[in-house]
Protein backbone atom coordinates (compact mmCIF):
# COMPACT_ATOMS: atom_id res chain seq x y z
CA UNK A 1 0.00 0.00 0.00
CA UNK A 2 2.66 2.82 0.92
CA UNK A 3 4.79 1.35 -1.89
CA UNK A 4 1.00 2.54 -4.39
CA UNK A 5 1.19 5.57 -2.69
CA UNK A 6 4.66 6.39 -3.04
CA UNK A 7 4.74 5.99 -6.54
CA UNK A 8 1.53 8.01 -6.88
CA UNK A 9 2.95 11.15 -5.29
CA UNK A 10 6.10 10.25 -7.28
CA UNK A 11 4.06 10.37 -10.53
CA UNK A 12 2.25 13.16 -9.50
CA UNK A 13 5.54 15.40 -8.21
CA UNK A 14 7.00 14.60 -11.94
CA UNK A 15 3.76 15.11 -14.28
CA UNK A 16 4.40 18.62 -12.77
CA UNK A 17 7.74 18.86 -13.19
CA UNK A 18 8.48 20.29 -16.79
CA UNK A 19 5.18 23.04 -16.33
CA UNK A 20 7.62 24.85 -14.16
CA UNK A 21 10.42 25.74 -16.30
CA UNK A 22 12.41 23.26 -15.03
CA UNK A 23 14.27 20.62 -17.02
CA UNK A 24 12.76 17.70 -18.73
CA UNK A 25 14.95 14.64 -19.17
CA UNK A 26 13.21 11.88 -20.03
CA UNK A 27 14.34 7.82 -21.34
CA UNK A 28 11.29 5.91 -22.84
CA UNK A 29 11.60 2.59 -24.29
CA UNK A 30 9.25 -0.27 -25.27
CA UNK A 31 11.57 -3.13 -24.68
CA UNK A 32 15.28 -2.27 -25.55
CA UNK A 33 14.18 0.54 -28.29
CA UNK A 34 13.10 3.96 -27.70
CA UNK A 35 13.77 8.02 -27.34
CA UNK A 36 16.09 9.98 -24.58
CA UNK A 37 13.80 13.64 -24.39
CA UNK A 38 15.66 16.18 -23.15
CA UNK A 39 15.44 19.87 -23.12
CA UNK A 40 16.21 22.64 -19.99
CA UNK A 41 12.95 24.32 -20.65
CA UNK A 42 14.83 28.00 -19.50
CA UNK A 43 12.94 30.18 -21.69
CA UNK A 44 9.34 29.88 -22.94
CA UNK A 45 10.01 32.01 -25.83
CA UNK A 46 13.17 29.70 -26.87
CA UNK A 47 14.72 26.27 -25.90
CA UNK A 48 16.44 23.61 -27.50
CA UNK A 49 15.07 20.23 -27.28
CA UNK A 50 17.15 17.13 -28.17
CA UNK A 51 16.00 13.40 -29.00
CA UNK A 52 17.98 10.84 -28.86
CA UNK A 53 17.86 7.60 -30.81
CA UNK A 54 18.22 4.39 -27.96
CA UNK A 55 18.80 0.77 -29.08
CA UNK A 56 18.61 1.89 -32.90
CA UNK A 57 20.89 0.69 -35.17
CA UNK A 58 24.40 2.71 -34.94
CA UNK A 59 24.12 4.70 -37.64
CA UNK A 60 20.79 6.63 -36.30
CA UNK A 61 21.63 9.85 -35.20
CA UNK A 62 20.00 12.06 -32.79
CA UNK A 63 17.85 15.61 -33.53
CA UNK A 64 18.10 19.14 -32.15
CA UNK A 65 15.55 21.04 -33.23
CA UNK A 66 14.44 24.81 -31.64
CA UNK A 67 11.32 25.48 -29.57
CA UNK A 68 8.90 28.23 -28.76
CA UNK A 69 7.62 26.68 -25.84
CA UNK A 70 8.61 23.87 -22.80
CA UNK A 71 8.30 19.87 -23.01
CA UNK A 72 5.97 18.73 -20.29
CA UNK A 73 5.54 15.49 -21.52
CA UNK A 74 6.02 12.66 -23.84
CA UNK A 75 4.54 9.43 -24.48
CA UNK A 76 5.60 6.19 -26.64
CA UNK A 77 3.72 3.37 -28.81
CA UNK A 78 4.19 2.11 -31.87
CA UNK A 79 2.24 5.01 -33.48
CA UNK A 80 2.45 3.47 -37.20
CA UNK A 81 2.68 0.25 -36.42
CA UNK A 82 5.39 -0.96 -37.92
CA UNK A 83 6.72 -3.08 -34.59
CA UNK A 84 9.16 0.12 -33.30
CA UNK A 85 8.23 2.67 -31.04
CA UNK A 86 7.45 6.25 -31.69
CA UNK A 87 7.34 9.15 -29.64
CA UNK A 88 4.66 11.59 -28.93
CA UNK A 89 6.61 15.37 -27.33
CA UNK A 90 4.14 17.46 -25.60
CA UNK A 91 4.85 21.11 -25.40
CA UNK A 92 2.89 24.34 -23.52
CA UNK A 93 3.81 27.84 -25.52
CA UNK A 94 3.69 30.73 -23.40
CA UNK A 95 -0.18 31.38 -23.91
CA UNK A 96 -0.70 27.67 -22.26
CA UNK A 97 -1.45 26.45 -25.75
CA UNK A 98 -0.70 22.97 -25.82
CA UNK A 99 0.83 21.28 -29.01
CA UNK A 100 2.46 18.51 -29.95
CA UNK A 101 5.89 17.06 -31.75
CA UNK A 102 5.88 13.28 -33.23
CA UNK A 103 8.83 11.18 -34.49
CA UNK A 104 8.45 7.37 -35.65
CA UNK A 105 11.02 5.28 -35.79
CA UNK A 106 11.73 3.84 -39.60
CA UNK A 107 13.14 0.07 -39.03
CA UNK A 108 15.23 1.28 -35.84
CA UNK A 109 17.70 3.29 -38.31
CA UNK A 110 16.65 6.95 -38.03
CA UNK A 111 13.75 8.98 -36.90
CA UNK A 112 11.12 11.10 -38.79
CA UNK A 113 8.51 13.22 -37.97
CA UNK A 114 4.84 12.64 -38.14
CA UNK A 115 2.76 15.32 -39.10
CA UNK A 116 -0.14 16.78 -37.48
CA UNK A 117 -2.85 18.58 -39.06
CA UNK A 118 -3.93 22.17 -38.03
CA UNK A 119 -7.86 21.89 -36.71
CA UNK A 120 -8.43 25.16 -38.14
CA UNK A 121 -7.90 23.34 -41.67
CA UNK A 122 -11.05 21.44 -40.82
CA UNK A 123 -14.55 22.91 -40.76
CA UNK A 124 -16.31 20.32 -39.26
CA UNK A 125 -14.14 19.35 -36.62
CA UNK A 126 -12.96 23.03 -35.28
CA UNK A 127 -16.53 24.26 -35.38
CA UNK A 128 -17.08 25.40 -31.54
CA UNK A 129 -13.29 25.06 -31.21
CA UNK A 130 -11.02 27.34 -28.95
CA UNK A 131 -8.10 25.33 -27.75
CA UNK A 132 -7.92 24.09 -24.28
CA UNK A 133 -6.47 21.06 -25.99
CA UNK A 134 -6.12 17.64 -24.18
CA UNK A 135 -4.64 14.43 -25.51
CA UNK A 136 -3.30 11.37 -24.76
CA UNK A 137 -2.56 8.13 -26.17
CA UNK A 138 -5.28 5.09 -26.10
CA UNK A 139 -4.81 2.62 -23.74
CA UNK A 140 -3.70 -0.63 -24.95
CA UNK A 141 -1.01 0.07 -26.84
CA UNK A 142 -2.92 0.54 -30.34
CA UNK A 143 -1.47 3.72 -31.90
CA UNK A 144 -4.42 5.94 -31.52
CA UNK A 145 -4.07 9.26 -30.15
CA UNK A 146 -7.27 10.86 -28.63
CA UNK A 147 -7.59 14.66 -28.63
CA UNK A 148 -10.91 16.45 -26.49
CA UNK A 149 -11.75 20.07 -26.02
CA UNK A 150 -14.67 22.15 -24.62
CA UNK A 151 -17.17 23.16 -27.41
CA UNK A 152 -18.19 26.84 -27.85
CA UNK A 153 -21.10 28.74 -28.79
CA UNK A 154 -19.96 30.18 -32.70
CA UNK A 155 -20.93 33.66 -30.81
CA UNK A 156 -17.69 35.21 -29.53
CA UNK A 157 -19.16 37.29 -26.78
CA UNK A 158 -20.23 34.03 -24.93
CA UNK A 159 -16.88 33.03 -22.96
CA UNK A 160 -18.08 29.96 -21.17
CA UNK A 161 -17.84 26.67 -22.79
CA UNK A 162 -21.00 24.55 -23.55
CA UNK A 163 -21.62 21.63 -21.79
CA UNK A 164 -19.71 19.32 -24.49
CA UNK A 165 -16.65 18.60 -25.21
CA UNK A 166 -15.30 16.93 -28.77
CA UNK A 167 -13.45 13.91 -28.78
CA UNK A 168 -11.20 13.16 -31.83
CA UNK A 169 -9.11 9.72 -32.90
CA UNK A 170 -6.45 10.14 -34.90
CA UNK A 171 -4.15 7.20 -36.54
CA UNK A 172 -0.86 7.77 -38.64
CA UNK A 173 -1.25 6.91 -42.19
CA UNK A 174 1.36 7.03 -45.12
CA UNK A 175 1.24 10.72 -46.20
CA UNK A 176 2.81 12.89 -49.35
CA UNK A 177 6.03 11.64 -50.86
CA UNK A 178 6.50 8.96 -48.23
CA UNK A 179 5.80 11.30 -45.05
CA UNK A 180 3.75 9.90 -41.99
CA UNK A 181 0.74 11.80 -40.98
CA UNK A 182 -2.18 11.69 -38.43
CA UNK A 183 -5.21 11.33 -39.86
CA UNK A 184 -8.63 12.02 -38.33
CA UNK A 185 -10.79 8.34 -37.80
CA UNK A 186 -13.54 9.30 -35.70
CA UNK A 187 -14.82 12.03 -33.79
CA UNK A 188 -17.96 12.64 -31.12
CA UNK A 189 -19.68 15.51 -29.12
CA UNK A 190 -19.84 14.15 -25.49
CA UNK A 191 -22.13 15.80 -22.67
CA UNK A 192 -20.00 16.60 -19.39
CA UNK A 193 -21.76 17.60 -16.19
Amino acid sequence: MYKSLFFAFLFISLAGFGQKGNKYDSTLKIGKAGYRINCMNRSVDRNTLTIRPVGFKSDAREATLELKGRVVSAEIDDLNNDGFPDVIIFVIDANDKLSLLSIASRDNERMEPIYFPDITNDMKLSSGYRGKDKYELDMGGNGILNRTFPIYEADTSIKVPTNKIRLIKYQVVPGDQGTLRFKALTNKDIIVN
